[in-house]
């Protein structure tokens, strides 16, 4: 299991164990965490799990894909570190990543 830790726009912080193999956007709608809409289910269909990678993962999360890259047109504002979060796949190397979210998903 990896720890992650999920920042509302607020500040509020939100540590949770995902599996690896899930999406850091399933962590967060499977432990109900506010601000991740994920309206089309981790298809990558829409933007509504728009998320800022903590700096220190950018990394160790990967690149963005070609299709992950055309969805994040249609989010709001944007950042050097903007991902999908149904984008990123959990893995034990990335136990202790840092997400942010943006103040909506609209």
């Amino acid at each position: 299991m990896a720890k992650i830790t999920y920042i509302e726009h607020d500040g509020k912080e939100h540590v949770i164990e995902v599996k690896p193999g899930q999406s850091v956007m399933e962590g967060a709608v499977k432990n109900n965490i506010p601000g991740i809409d994920a309206d089309c289910g981790g298809a990558c269909a829409c933007a509504t799990c728009h998320v800022y990678v903590d700096d220190a993962w950018a990394d160790k999360t990967g690149k963005a894909s070609v299709m992950e890259e055309s969805m994040l047109d249609f989010a709001n504002d944007l950042q050097p570190t903007s991902r999908l979060s149904c984008q990123i796949i959990v893995s034990d190397a990335l136990d202790g990543l840092i997400i942010r979210m943006p103040e909506n998903q609209h």
